[in-house]
């Protein structure tokens, strides 16, 4: 089993002052194998449920304690798998909570949406959330050992073929094809659709594909909402309807000086570039691709958000642009201090903009290329 970062993390809340553990994350991206590795050396008899099971659920949402407790009773750790399929959860979490304080809970679901609403408001002060991605590049080179250069050599599938758990148990290139087919047609769409009220479902798909074509560039809602002849709240909902599923992320434009910097448009990537592929049908070589560039700057965001997510670091995350055309494709400031980044394929190297260092004089900037970008991940990596 790859040995996820967080796991220890989480085995420390499960030790630490009593909370509910809430473990978020997409269908498939090993939420029940990392809770099953946290608790197989609990001290302590587990219950452990999938709410997808209709006799546990009645109990679960019946906002009855005497029920509740009579599931419950006798064990010392409540485990509940795919907890957004339980109506009222929170409410009824709360309950077992409250008067059961001697019992340790941990839950899971497929996307913070549905799950997130029902939990948060109800567990205000009682709850610790925990996100868990697709397996990150850290990750896999410690569960493999290779070195940066073995790494590097394995680079182009990576990225071709994404970071997802199974992605790894496939050595056919066509398996891994129809894995992520399958994952997509199954997560993307029907989870999806399951949680919210989409009055156009073939819209959703539509969206999907513009949004992996324009892949680390400015992106337009009004454009897309003509494009795709929807209301402009429609394209809202249903943006912010995939962020909160886990199937894409954002990043807003660093604002400092409003005459001269673009923010009011942001960049969308994918949190996994084999999915972001799938979309489009396009597993061509790297080398035959005019959007590599776009492909690496989407892999390395989404290794950097990982990295500051298992790590707690507290950093806001942008990209910056000029109406003149400079710009850069990450910029980070923690504690203050404000730091630059341009992605390049290869080798390449590039030198910071000069409206950058004329504007941004106490920042610092770094150009990430292929050959350096596994250093500058494990700068803060968290040692498993």
């Amino acid at each position: 089993m790859i040995k996820r970062t967080i796991e220890e993390n989480i085995k420390q809340q499960l030790q630490g002052k009593r909370k509910i553990i809430v473990l978020y994350g997409p269908r498939q991206v090993g939420k029940t194998t990392l809770i099953n590795s946290v608790i197989s050396d609990f001290r302590g008899k587990v219950l452990k449920i999938n709410a997808d099971e209709q006799l546990y659920n009645d109990v679960l949402s019946s906002r009855d304690f005497s029920k509740l407790k009579g599931l419950t009773e006798g064990y010392d750790l409540l485990f509940i798998d795919e907890a957004q399929r339980v109506t009222d959860i929170g409410i009824n979490l709360k309950i077992l909570y409250d008067n059961l304080p001697e019992l340790k809970i941990i839950v899971t679901g497929s996307s913070s949406l549905d799950l997130a609403n029902r939990v948060n408001e109800p567990l205000t002060g009682r709850i610790i959330t925990n996100n868990l991605y697709p397996i990150s590049i850290l990750e896999w080179q410690n569960f493999t050992g290779l070195n940066n250069f073995e790494i590097n050599r394995q680079l182009e599938e990576l990225i071709l073929y994404g970071m997802y758990p199974e992605i790894f148990s496939w050595q056919n290139f066509n398996q891994k094809r129809k894995y992520l087919e399958d994952l997509c047609n199954s997560y993307l769409y029907k989870d999806i659709l399951s949680l919210a009220n989409i009055k156009y479902p073939e819209k959703l798909n539509q969206l999907l594909k513009l949004l992996a074509y324009q892949t680390g560039q400015l992106v337009s809602l009004q454009e897309l909402a003509t494009t795709l002849q929807i209301h402009r709240d429609a394209l809202t909902n249903y943006i912010n309807l995939l962020e909160k599923s886990f199937v894409i992320f954002r990043l807003s434009g660093l604002n400092r000086n409003l005459r001269k910097e673009v923010v009011k448009m942001d960049k969308i990537y994918f949190y996994d570039t084999g999915v972001r592929n799938t979309l489009i049908n396009d597993f061509n070589s790297l080398q035959f691709r005019n959007d590599k560039g776009q492909l690496w700057e989407n892999f390395i965001l989404s290794e950097r958000m990982k990295v500051n997510a298992y790590n707690e670091t507290f950093v806001n995350s942008y990209f910056w642009r000029t109406y003149s055309g400079a710009e850069l494709d990450l910029v980070e400031e923690k504690d203050g201090r404000i730091t630059g980044y341009e992605f390049k394929w290869g080798s390449k190297n590039s030198k910071a903009p000069v409206s950058w260092t004329e504007n941004y004089k106490a920042s610092s900037f770094s150009c990430i290329n292929t050959e350096n970008f596994m250093q500058w991940l494990k700068q803060d990596e968290k040692i498993i």
